[in-house]
């Protein structure tokens, strides 16, 4: 291969590339690449990602996120830094995945996104779907991809925000019914073969790797890949190669090369590039500083009156004789659930007066008219916050017929104190309903925040969300109404101060341990700050 024109990126070797010469000795081409079964296994590739596929990617030393998100929400309830987007791009089969796979492993980053192009084919018409079955249409060509839709899931992805991708079938040329959910993280990595061309797409990569691996080894991967994975046969693979591959690399990628930051020949096996391009990212991750400022949010409220949105079940002798058994330390466990679900009932029917109501006339079994009042919206969808959360749904479902129930999984990392949602199930078209949000003691607020955060992401309007809690502390109502101010927060009591350890003072201890019988973490932190799996 001749050498590349001369272009500002830089070209890192590593070692001596293989040329024509080496690859011209009597080794076979099978030779020139790992054996089956070592090293990175195989990437299957029938579909752009299996529905069943988990959202994390499990390396030799550590689980990578590639679903959920870190918070980088400042007290505004906005993200003040953009995520770090790389681009790789190269030839068909060059390795640009295991390379991907491998940065991200070394960057020791737990949260990722890594965007295939491959999920964005166009959706072919009846006569491309009938080219595409006897090996005549190029989906080699830019036009074979949906330019648009990459750019718009991007830009959001950057933001912060929730996108749904396609699931591309390669089998059938075509995408399937379910779409992926993916969200935004440290790292964006978007490989493709056509990642630089397209002036717009490459504005929003702050980093642009170009993977250079000889053609020969290209084309033994690719006739592995397509035969053993897509079910084709090797003519049609070499007819479609001739046709349509080397020609559109010729064309249109191997141009890119010169738009690249970094050059890295015969990809995965160039270990000294991946050092020095996790160098790279690792310095840049640094300067943005995409950390959760706990103590921004707070003082950020300090001395604020409480919102107009807060609504404090009216503190009654019963109810605060309920508030002193469950908050007494001797209470036993059978005592502490039995008031808790009495005080929860109380909440739930206490947060249904303020859902939106209209005037109705019915006919009563006498004959006579009744002018009432009923609900004026399509349907209530509760959320609960594991696990405390979801100590609350039965209330819920008591009083709410039919309600559906969605659950979000927020998890406090002990190392930066960082709220992290890892898991999230919610009904479909749940941005039509109002929203009861429920989590049993709030004292930040952060994993409140977050909540709130991916309901707005799944297009729930603001002014839908009721958060309901049994117990928070001012700090926490400050800082969901100032970041939230449409918001409705709902509770039984509100304490003045959280201590060190951001637990509610005086506060009820750790809510999910006293109901479910568990031992206490080791800080005796509230349920809000660590959430469990169990």
């Amino acid at each position: 291969m001749s050498s590349p024109p001369s272009y500002p990126g830089i070209r890192i070797s590593g070692c001596r590339a293989l040329g024509a010469e080496g690859s011209s000795n009597a080794e076979s081409l099978d030779r020139l690449l790992p054996p089956v079964g070592t090293g990175h296994s195989p990437r299957k590739r029938t579909t752009s990602q299996c529905k069943s596929e988990p959202p994390l990617l499990r390396t030799s030393k550590r689980t990578i996120y590639t679903a959920g998100r870190p918070p980088w929400y400042n007290e505004h309830g906005t993200q003040s830094k953009e995520a770090f987007a790389i681009g790789l791009g190269g030839g068909s089969a060059s390795g640009k995945t295991t390379v991907a796979r491998m940065i991200i492993e070394a960057l020791d980053v737990p949260w990722v996104v890594l965007l295939s192009m491959d999920s964005f084919y166009k959706v072919l018409t009846e006569q491309q779907q009938e080219q595409a079955a006897h090996n005549n249409f190029n989906f080699d060509h830019p036009d074979a991809f949906d330019f648009d839709l990459i750019i718009s899931t991007l830009k959001k992805l950057k933001q912060g925000k929730s996108v749904k991708v396609p699931v591309y079938d390669f089998t059938t040329h075509s995408r399937k019914r379910d779409w992926k959910t993916l969200y935004g993280a440290n790292v964006i990595i978007f490989e493709g073969i056509m990642a630089f061309a397209d002036k717009t797409l490459l504005e929003l990569l702050d980093m642009k790797i170009f993977v250079d691996t000889d053609s020969d080894i290209r084309l033994v991967r690719r006739l592995r890949r397509d035969i053993s994975e897509r079910g084709r046969d090797i003519e049609g693979v070499i007819k479609q190669y001739n046709k349509f591959v080397k020609p559109s690399f010729d064309q249109y990628i191997q141009p890119t090369m010169r738009l690249a930051d970094i050059v890295v020949p015969r990809g995965s096996g160039n270990t000294v590039a991946i050092d020095l391009i996790v160098q790279h990212v690792h310095s840049q991750l640094e300067e943005r500083k995409l950390r959760w400022d706990m103590a921004a949010l707070a003082s950020a409220h300090q001395c604020h009156p409480l919102p107009q949105t807060l609504s404090v079940l009216k503190s009654t002798p019963q109810v605060r004789g309920m508030h002193t058994i469950i908050r007494d330390k001797e209470t036993s466990r059978d005592e502490f659930i039995f008031y808790s679900k009495r005080l929860m009932r109380l909440l739930i029917e206490h947060a249904l007066s303020f859902l939106p109501f209209q005037d109705c006339v019915v006919r009563t079994p006498q004959g006579q008219e009744y002018a009432g009042k009923c609900y004026a919206g399509k349907q209530i969808t509760g959320v609960s916050i594991l696990r405390a959360g979801e100590t609350m749904e039965p209330a819920l479902r008591a009083v709410c017929k039919d309600v559906r129930i969605g659950t979000i999984l927020i998890q406090t990392n002990q190392l930066t104190g960082e709220p992290e949602l890892h898991y999230l199930r919610l009904p479909k078209d749940i941005s039509d309903d109002h929203v009861i949000l429920m989590d049993c003691t709030v004292s930040t607020g952060a994993a409140a925040m977050m909540a709130v955060r991916v309901l707005l992401d799944h297009d729930v309007p603001e002014d839908k969300i009721f958060l309901l809690s049994l117990l928070m502390a001012e700090m926490g109502v400050h800082s969901v109404a100032y970041a939230f101010p449409r918001v409705r927060i709902i509770t039984t009591a509100v304490d003045k101060r959280v201590n060190d350890l951001f637990r509610i003072i005086p506060g009820i201890g750790n809510f999910g341990d006293r109901y479910f019988g568990t031992d206490a973490v080791p800080d005796g932190s509230d349920e809000e700050e660590v959430a469990y799996t169990g």
